[in-house]
């Protein structure tokens, strides 16, 4: 148990805690933390699961979907809470555990419906000329069944480390300037605050979009595994 386990539990019980107020009562004429659940629960089924997988398939994901979807969304977000100062994302763990789920489940889905052709399919593609199977299949396999947890984990897990060692950079330099230094060197520490609270915005931005990122690439996974070219 450490400080970024603690903060990985906070936003998990943050989560529960909204959505349970948000849908404890519902109503026809929803209050504003029932509209922002149902908006928020509307995104990930419209804009994620259904416009990737259709309906019928869409369905069926859309729990893990968007599970994954809030559960990456507020981890990253502690990373810009004063007090938190870093994304429960931002250690391998979450990531990788994430990208393992996404990963077993595209294989999952393949499986289950192309039984007998989705790994044949998957390393030796239809209209491949024989000959350069040997070039095509390591390429596949590497790229299907390697690539994707790695890139996944890594695309996540880079964003929220790099924000959060540029906020900890612009925010340690005005420390200094205004604390350590004389005269004009004061008026360094003006820039780099503005900058620090700049780049504090534009990490809530990217907090949101890696979240919609990682679930949408997830769900791209799994519409490829169940086409019907396997």
């Amino acid at each position: 148990m450490n400080r970024i386990i603690l903060i990985r539990f906070l936003a998990v019980a943050v989560l529960i805690l909204v959505f349970w107020i948000g849908t404890r009562r519902m109503k026809i004429i929803p209050t504003r933390m029932q509209s922002l659940a149902e908006m928020g629960l509307d995104f990930a089924r419209v804009n994620i699961a259904e416009d990737i997988l259709g309906k019928k398939d869409g369905k069926r994901f859309l729990p893990l979907i968007t599970t994954m979807f809030f559960m990456v969304l507020f981890m990253n977000l502690t990373g810009v809470i004063p007090g938190l100062n870093i994304a429960g994302t931002s250690v391998i763990g979450v990531p990788l555990v994430l990208a393992v789920i996404s990963y077993v489940t595209f294989i999952y889905a393949g499986l289950k419906k192309h039984p007998g052709t989705f790994l044949r399919n998957s390393l030796f593609p239809p209209g491949v000329p024989p000959a350069l199977y040997i070039i095509v299949t390591p390429i596949e396999f590497i790229s299907t069944f390697i690539i994707r947890p790695i890139t996944l984990t890594l695309r996540l897990l880079m964003n929220m480390v790099v924000g959060h060692l540029l906020l900890v950079l612009f925010f340690a330099a005005t420390q200094f300037f205004f604390f350590a230094t004389d005269g004009g060197f004061k008026l360094f520490g003006v820039g780099t605050l503005v900058f620090g609270f700049a780049f504090t915005l534009f990490e809530v931005l990217i907090a949101v979009l890696q979240a919609y990122i990682f679930a949408l690439l997830t769900a791209v996974y799994i519409q490829l595994a169940l086409a019907e070219e396997h």
